[in-house]
């Protein structure tokens, strides 16, 4: 008997509507995520981020989101009123963004806004939710907590910052997190660390989580599967440990872009860019 999907995705679109034209940043995306790590890759605007914004409903007022089935755990995350989605977003679903200067209160330590988040969501009191922000500063391999506890955003480094912000999205012990670009301003000492951490994490507590992502070397070691973005479509579905087995030409042009340290330096080829990948896919050809 197959397990329900805790999240299903389909023919999600983004459009934004301006005064000379409508922008459509994610274009009829489908997918399903289980209790697994899911990539999502593709360059700058290709519509990874406001994916996962669209499944909070984080998108700005000017966004229009519409899709066939948008549903968490079985609710339907568009009917949902604001009221249930208040409910949902950080205790079931939580979401890591790329830089932690700009999402960390500066006039609150970090212990306390990880406190706060416990209390929120959890009801809880002070005492206890003081203790829960010790046990994840913990758990994200801090040392020192008690220190760091009374710590001001700025008196951090950019590694423990994010690690901050992944106990904090972690608190209220949610069934999903979206980690988008968490680890793209670090060095690779700590990215590593990090990864380590929400591989450890997601599998101890049977999460699911969407990790958003430039990096297709990282997310092809850490992932279970990887959904390849172009022009607000998905335009190939890998398993994590095959991607470089890719055979989509755009995917392909994205691997060959990548660095190689064995060998001696290059030009940096250019993907030659097909104008049919940005017509709609065939509901049959779709991943």
């Amino acid at each position: 008997m197959t397990a329900t999907p805790l999240l299903e995705v389909e023919d999600l679109r983004v459009r934004f509507h301006t005064d000379s034209r409508t922008v459509e940043a994610v274009r009829g995306i489908s997918f399903a995520l289980g209790r697994e790590k899911l990539g999502i890759v593709g360059e700058s605007g290709s519509g990874k981020s406001q994916t996962g914004r669209a499944i909070l409903r984080l998108t700005p007022p000017s966004a229009e989101v519409t899709a066939r089935r948008l549903a968490f755990d079985g609710i339907d995350l568009l009917a949902a009123t604001p009221r249930a989605m208040r409910r949902i977003r950080g205790a079931r679903i939580s979401m890591v963004m790329q830089d932690p200067k700009f999402s960390l209160n500066p006039v609150m330590t970090v212990g306390e806004q990880i406190a706060e988040a416990h209390r929120v969501h959890r009801r809880a009191g002070r005492r206890e939710a003081r203790e829960k922000a010790l046990e994840m500063l913990d758990a994200v391999r801090i040392r020192d907590p008690r220190r760091v506890y009374d710590l001001y955003p700025h008196e951090v480094s950019g590694g423990m910052g994010q690690r901050v912000m992944i106990a904090m999205m972690l608190v209220p012990d949610p069934d999903l997190l979206i980690a988008d670009e968490p680890t793209s301003a670090l060095d690779v000492t700590v990215q590593m660390q990090v990864l380590a951490i929400l591989d450890d994490l997601v599998s101890r507590r049977g999460m699911g989580l969407i990790f958003i992502s430039h990096d297709l070397d990282l997310v092809a070691s850490f992932c279970d599967r990887v959904l390849v973005m172009y022009g607000g479509q998905i335009v190939e579905t890998c398993r994590g440990g095959a991607l470089h087995e890719a055979s989509h030409p755009y995917t392909r042009g994205l691997l060959a872009a990548l660095p190689q340290v064995d060998r001696p330096p290059r030009d940096l080829p250019v993907i030659a860019r097909d104008p049919a990948w940005l017509l709609p896919l065939p509901p049959e050809g779709r991943p």
